[in-house]
């Protein structure tokens, strides 16, 4: 099997290891367009043709599913992205994880782009499967941005500063952007409070990649032998994974894999 992941840049790498864990044989398709990201301040007639042009980039490698591993673009361009390429191929978006987080009864906080935050489609989420539970949305301005050049002390800056800004009392944190899911961590740690139970992240990689399978008839299988092949596209052209992306041990897993030619 064939599964395609897009996104901006490398906030793809977790729903992509997810994949890999859950399916080593399954090969790969990483298809972002860097030198655009980040998308979350671009128009959504902006964001649509770009992950337009992402997509068609992996459509081109005949995948059996795409994952739309971006909360901006599965907010703003999955409605084209599937009327583009489906039934022939399964296009799967990312959905900040409100419902399993509230499910505890909080309280809760949702890290998000400061765009994100406070919108009409996360007041929608918050209303439709936390109605009653104590959520706080807490922007995170530069943090995507940070991950996404592994600048690790911009990184650690963005953290603390979000950190702050997040109640004491939370016992959840929903990560609504996907580059927060490489740095979930260093997060933990800033917002654990001692003394208190352990926080609980919730992220949405594993939930997608398990969704990918579903769509396509197959199942985890995590013992199956590691031949998946990589194949990584920057705007289009074959390349490899980014420096950068080899900060993260979700990278590092994936680097692993000879890509495919």
């Amino acid at each position: 099997m064939k599964i395609a992941l897009m996104d901006s840049g490398t906030g793809l790498l977790a729903a992509a290891a997810a994949v890999r864990r859950l399916r080593p044989d399954a090969d790969l398709v990483l298809s972002s367009d860097p030198g655009s990201m980040p998308w979350g301040p671009r128009t959504a007639e902006d964001v649509t043709a770009r992950a337009l042009a992402v997509a068609e980039a992996a459509a081109q490698h005949h995948p059996d599913a795409l994952i739309v591993a971006c909360n901006t673009a599965s907010v703003r361009a999955l409605p084209a992205l599937r009327a583009r390429l489906e039934p022939g191929v399964p296009v799967i978006g990312t959905v900040p994880a409100i419902k399993p987080a509230a499910a505890g009864g909080g309280p809760v906080a949702i890290w998000a782009t400061p765009l994100t935050t406070g919108s009409p489609y996360q007041r929608g989420l918050i209303r439709e499967f936390a109605d009653g539970v104590d959520v706080t949305e807490v922007a995170c301005p530069g943090l995507a941005e940070a991950v996404e050049h592994a600048d690790q002390e911009a990184v650690d800056a963005a953290i603390a500063a979000a950190a702050a800004r997040t109640p004491d009392d939370v016992r959840a944190v929903v990560l609504g952007c996907t580059h927060y899911e490489l740095v979930a961590g260093r997060i933990r740690d800033a917002v654990q409070q001692p003394g208190l139970s352990p926080l609980v992240l919730h992220g949405s990689a594993g939930a997608v990649a398990a969704q990918a399978l579903r769509r396509i008839g197959e199942v985890p299988a995590p013992e199956a032998p590691g031949v998946g092949s990589l194949t990584v596209l920057l705007s289009g052209q074959e390349g490899a994974l980014p420096a950068a992306a080899l900060a993260y041990e979700e990278g590092r897993l994936l680097s692993a894999v000879t890509p495919a030619r």
